[in-house]
């Protein structure tokens, strides 16, 4: 069986990878990987059970399924009003360095609340606006990429990867960001001070005079606009405290925000006269554009690592690892190079799958409890590997939904990325890691 399941994934996950190669989506691979790993475990496990495992883990995937539609709803909603023209209008800057250093913070802040595949879109579609050649817009955008993926690091809902560690238990909202902020403004600022002095030997006769004016939506006035991003990027803001304070799913609290706007959206556009129902942003407009390949992909890879973990081939790895590395900080590093090369959504369920959160009492009967610590909620290791699993996508400019997004949009060679912007990258990742043993020194994580 276990042989099996093991080339299933393989294949599957060598799909997923290949993608643009094979010209097929990689949520129709994970979603026929994910079926057929459990048609394997149930056909050779004789397990009486397995239903009820199946169900067990489902549950757990689609509480993170059911929270990135509520918040990629939100951010949606923000954007289709227009919200972001609040950032985008206050940058008036036209000297490249104070440009890069601006649009890097913005990056970096914006994307711990958003998710830093919106903000990369932002960003760089604000590039187009002030930089006039696209070979020199591509500096820029390879910092943004490393703004980004450090910013969503350190919050709990600004990465997908922390978002599925969050709502799991493996870290809780204030260790999280006390721990991790300062290592991740590290891993941006040591590339940032790096490109500065090339940047600061160009001339600025590259950017634009003056930036062409943002339009609002047709039907969105100031005020309509103003209203929904003060009212979705708060309401982002309070779910990890409606967590924190009544010990309810993040579900709970994010799926709460979007009906408040949904009610607030609603009742405003029924004031309107004079405007096309077809040209009003409504929320039941809005979420067909919901990004829903992406949402099968998470379940069809999150449920696939279930199945490993089912099959004790997970536990296995962890054993293997326990035995022959039993280095946090070496096991979570590598995860974070390796995310910059493959998806690290599956990278980081793998993890969880192989090693449960430890509890007090579990603790206490370990024969290695100093190494066992690393592994219980907050522990050393799930924070090394929010870290890593977040910032180590930057390293290639496939690693991560930021990369691939500005590969996209600007059409960076994979090449140019390599030779400019992942050495810098990787400097950047190390120096945060090397920042959080200095904590772990000083705090004792």
């Amino acid at each position: 069986m276990i042989p099996v399941i093991i080339v299933i994934f393989v294949l599957g996950y060598a799909c997923i990878a290949m993608e643009h190669k094979i010209k097929v989506d990689k949520a129709a691979s994970a979603l026929v990987m994910f079926g057929l790993i459990w048609v394997a475990y149930a056909l050779f496990a004789n397990d009486a059970n397995i239903g009820g495992e199946l169900m067990e883990h489902l549950g757990g995937t689609c509480e993170t399924l059911v929270f990135l539609i509520g918040a990629m709803t939100i951010v949606e909603l923000i954007d289709r009003h227009g919200g972001f023209f609040i950032i985008t209008r206050r940058i008036t800057t036209r000297k490249k360095i104070g440009l890069l250093w601006l649009l890097s913070i913005v990056a970096f802040f914006m994307s711990a609340v958003l998710d830093n595949m919106t903000t990369t879109i932002v960003i760089v579609m604000m590039l187009r606006r002030i930089i006039t050649k696209p070979m020199e817009r591509w500096i820029f955008a390879g910092i943004i990429i490393i703004a980004a993926n450090s910013g969503g690091a350190w919050s709990p809902i600004g990465d997908v990867t922390t978002i599925m560690l969050w709502m799991r238990g493996n870290v809780t909202t204030v260790p999280l960001v006390m721990y991790l902020i300062v290592p991740c403004i590290v891993s941006l600022l040591v590339p940032l001070l790096i490109i500065s002095f090339r940047v600061q030997k160009q001339p600025d006769s590259m950017l634009m005079a003056d930036s062409p004016k943002l339009k609002l939506p047709a039907g969105v006035g100031e005020a309509f606009s103003r209203a929904v991003f003060i009212m979705g990027v708060s309401g982002l803001l309070l779910v990890p405290v409606i967590k924190a304070t009544t010990g309810l799913p993040p579900y709970v609290g994010v799926m709460f925000v979007l009906g408040i706007l949904w009610v607030v959206t609603e009742v405003l556009y029924g004031r309107k006269r004079g405007v096309e129902e077809s040209a009003k942003n409504r929320v039941s407009k809005v979420i067909e554009h919901i990004d829903m390949p992406t949402i099968l992909f998470f379940l069809g890879i999150l449920m696939s690592v279930a199945g490993l973990q089912s099959a004790g081939i997970l536990g296995s790895i962890a054993t293997y690892l326990d035995e022959n590395v039993h280095e946090v900080f070496t096991i979570a590093t590598s995860v974070g190079v390796l995310s910059s090369i493959v998806d690290n959504v599956p990278l980081v369920a793998g993890c969880m799958g192989m090693y449960p959160v430890v509890t007090p009492d579990v603790l206490a009967t370990c024969a290695d409890p100093a190494y066992m610590q690393a592994f219980t909620q907050d522990g050393l290791f799930w924070l090394l590997l929010t870290y890593c699993a977040g910032v180590g996508g930057s390293i290639l400019i496939i690693g991560s939904a930021a990369g691939v997004i500005a590969m996209g949009l600007e059409k960076i060679n994979f090449g140019w990325y390599l030779k400019n912007v992942s050495l810098l990258a990787l400097i950047g990742y190390l120096a945060g890691v090397a920042m959080i043993y200095l904590e772990t020194l000083i705090f004792q994580i």
